[in-house]
């Protein structure tokens, strides 16, 4: 916060900010005026003197006005305090956008930057008009009575520095309230897309365990929210309520030592018309616009400053996938689908991962691309474990395709392109090619056809997902059977494909004819693991011998046919 808070004290520093506070001072001298004006005018009343008593109230009336006319020069010297940080605000989104190619950039241009612009300037109006208040009252009171200042401002003035200490609190718990609600959506909308795999899997506990953590994290964020509104009010008390409080149980008190009946009513006036309503006003205000402001403006900081965004992305080095340890259970009493697994994928490397059904390979997959923690253990994709990526980084650096793959209504351009949008016609023909779907893009009519998902085969869906995986400018590719529904010669192309596309490929072979292309092969039997070459693993793995064992000659000169091996 303290970050945010320096942005604005620096837009401040200007002659704008200067012209400001001078025309401010005219409001003053109707805030001091006015306890004393009552005083005096009780006082006359009260003796009888009517004229005098109404040219009192008279004079307030002429201070009002003069308020009046600086408060109108202070709305015109506003804008030109308030502009020059939105200004500043749109290059450094452009900027930032620029550098990046971030496409977000259009709702920090669109909205956030006029949500900071309209909060900062309804701040700056919030506290010119409480620190107008503050010192017209210390003056009024100083002049009219300094016992009745000693009593009242020491408590208001706790409040105010209680309510500054909350706002830094509050601030931290919206946080932690706004990065609770993400995670809840994010684990929710997996767990109800999934909730077929799920209950034919029998991973019910786990999923609601999956679930029940950011439940439970987004209730105690709300709780906290809550403790700190509670604070808010206690602070408004001490402030507001308390001055008054001790005015009138002393009264009686300062009577007795001279203190007139007007004073005490003047002193009364202060704190009701003047102290009590610039607190309530300067905490509603710091609670709502401020913390919108701070956070508001604290994504745009971030998404604007290189260094600190690499800071806080922890930025990938290289793509090397790392595992340490690495074991996973669906449950914290489950069995462990994998169990202390060692290995390492260098990059550029060309992995497959075989082993029978439901033995861990798409669990893998899910580690690997970061939809799933480690019970124990680590994975690092470069150096740095995928959870701890932010979402757009991890998205660049990886690319997943399942085994049903996801098409959507429009184009089919807009389909083999939805991975890198400014990809030209002439890239997305290369990669068409490349995987050996010309005749599907020329049965759908063309790159410019529409595409009706419900109308495609499970194997044309595939072919249009790993299209559109090939021309991710990601440098790690995971295939998890994402050619299971093509036939072994449509496999071939593809794999052969992506193997010759650069970067890391790790399959997750739904035949063994996968494991043959593959420079390593990883054989998941049980919780354990075995890697290494097609040679080496004929002579040590007795599983990957049975895998292969699933190939069944054909006649003289043709290719063997390959059966599924999981």
């Amino acid at each position: 916060m303290r970050r945010e808070l320096s942005y604005g004290a620096r837009a401040l520093r200007n002659r704008s900010a200067l012209k400001l506070v001078a025309w401010s001072v005219p409001e003053i001298l109707p805030t001091a005026v006015y306890g004393i004006a009552v005083a005096r005018a009780t006082d006359n009343f009260l003796a009888g003197r009517a004229w005098p008593g109404i040219a009192w109230l008279g004079g307030l009336i002429a201070a009002a006005c003069l308020g009046s006319a600086g408060a109108k020069q202070v709305y015109g010297r506003l804008g030109d305090l308030v502009e020059p940080l939105r200004d500043d605000l749109v290059r450094r989104v452009v900027g930032g956008a620029l550098r990046t190619g971030d496409d977000s950039a259009v709702a920090r241009l669109n909205r956030q930057v006029e949500i900071v612009r309209d909060t900062f300037a309804g701040l700056v109006l919030v506290i010119r008009s409480f620190a107008v208040t503050l010192f017209g009252v210390l003056t009024g009171l100083l002049s009219l009575a300094p016992v009745v200042a000693a009593v009242v401002v020491p408590p208001f003035l706790l409040g105010f520095a209680l309510s500054l200490a909350v706002l830094g609190l509050a601030a931290d718990r919206v946080r932690a309230s706004l990065t609770a609600d993400e995670e809840l959506a994010a684990s929710a909308g997996m767990v109800f897309g999934g909730v077929r795999d799920i209950t034919a899997s029998g991973t019910e506990e786990y999923a609601e365990q999956l679930v029940g953590e950011p439940i439970e994290a987004h209730a105690a964020a709300e709780r906290a929210l809550a403790r700190v509104a509670a604070l808010r009010t206690l602070c408004f008390a001490v402030g507001g309520w308390l001055p008054l409080l001790i005015l009138l149980a002393i009264g009686p008190w300062l009577v007795g030592r001279g203190v007139s009946t007007g004073t005490l009513l003047g002193g009364l006036t202060y704190v009701l018309i003047g102290l009590q309503p610039a607190l309530n006003t300067v905490l509603s205000a710091l609670g709502d616009s401020g913390l919108r402001y701070v956070i508001t403006l604290g994504r745009i900081l971030d998404a604007s400053a290189p260094a600190e965004r690499a800071r806080r992305l922890r930025d990938v080095n290289g793509y090397q996938v790392r595992m340490r340890g690495l074991t996973f259970a669906y449950g914290p009493n489950a069995e462990p689908v994998l169990d202390d697994l060692e290995l390492t994928v260098a990059e550029g490397e060309h992995l497959a991962v075989v082993g029978p059904s439901g033995i861990g390979k798409s669990t893998l997959a899910g580690l690997v691309c970061g939809m799933l923690e480690p019970t124990r253990g680590r994975l690092l994709l470069g150096d740095v474990p995928p959870a701890e990526l932010a979402a757009d980084r991890l998205a660049a650096t990886r690319v997943l395709i399942p085994q049903e793959a996801y098409v959507f209504s429009g184009s089919v351009l807009d389909n083999l392109r939805y991975l890198l949008p400014d990809s030209t016609v002439e890239q997305v023909g290369d990669a068409v090619a490349a995987i050996g779907a010309e005749a599907l893009v020329t049965r759908l009519g063309g790159l410019e056809a529409d595409v009706r998902p419900g109308e495609l085969s499970a194997g044309e869906r595939q072919l249009i997902a790993l299209v559109r995986a090939y021309l991710s400018p990601a440098p790690l590719v995971v295939l998890d059977e994402a050619t299971c529904f093509l036939d072994p010669e449509a496999e071939r192309r593809a794999e052969e494909a992506f193997a010759g596309r650069g970067g890391t490929l790790i399959v997750i072979a739904h035949r063994i004819s996968s494991a043959l292309r593959a420079r390593r092969i990883l054989v998941l039997d049980g919780n354990k693991a075995t890697v290494g070459t097609h040679a080496m693993l004929m002579r040590t793995s007795r599983r990957y011998r049975e895998l292969h064992g699933h190939w069944s000659p054909t006649t003289t000169g043709q290719r063997r046919q390959i059966q599924p091996a999981s």
